[in-house]
């Protein structure tokens, strides 16, 4: 089968977003641009990580420039994205490794998402395709600073959403209890 890259330069929409009720939630990485949208599914934690290392780079960045980089330092009223996935939700993959980088060329955020393979390999650098047809699949993104806000302040509500912790443990709860390893199995 051959690869498939999906190349996304500043999307109208990339978001995170669940499907599912909390415990049993699907996690998506979504891109639209028009009438195309590619979805990918990711595990919770891999979107968690996405979220903070993209706001630290973005934190970078800033840093490093005097704060004169295009990149605001909290995300601007207004630009918030709320909304939900677009249906129909449909897998094009499921993310393996993710990659994060700045182009100072550009003055954008890229980011890609590698399909999972069984022989992990080498990741190929940020923005570098590859000839070879049984690479994985690669949805890649490019973003202005605004947009990885945004991005990130979603993300990192998204993921909040879930069950709430134990305070004893910081397991999930479910909503029928939760057996906690620290009270030694007891019910409270």
């Amino acid at each position: 089968m051959s690869r498939t890259v999906h190349l996304f330069d500043q999307p109208e929409r990339f978001v995170v977003g669940t499907v599912g009720l909390p415990g049993e939630r699907q996690f998506y990485l979504q891109a639209k641009d028009g009438p195309r949208v590619v979805s990918v599914a990711l595990e919770k934690q891999q979107a968690g990580l996405l979220a903070e290392r993209l706001e630290a780079l973005l934190d970078e960045v800033v840093r490093r420039s005097n704060e004169t980089a295009d990149i605001p330092t909290t995300l601007i009223a207004g630009t918030e994205d709320t909304a939900p996935l677009d249906s129909p939700v449909s897998a094009e993959f499921t993310v393996g490794a993710l990659g994060l980088g700045w182009n100072a060329e550009t003055s954008m955020i890229v980011i890609e998402a590698h399909e999972v393979t069984e022989d992990p390999g080498e990741i190929p650098d940020l923005e570098e395709d590859s000839d070879d047809e049984s690479a994985p699949d690669l949805l890649r993104v490019r973003l202005t600073g605004t947009q990885a806000r945004s991005f990130v302040q979603r993300t990192t509500a998204v993921v909040a959403a879930g069950r709430p912790p134990c305070p004893f443990c910081e397991l999930p709860l479910d909503p029928s209890g939760h057996i906690c390893p620290r009270s030694n199995g007891y019910r409270r």
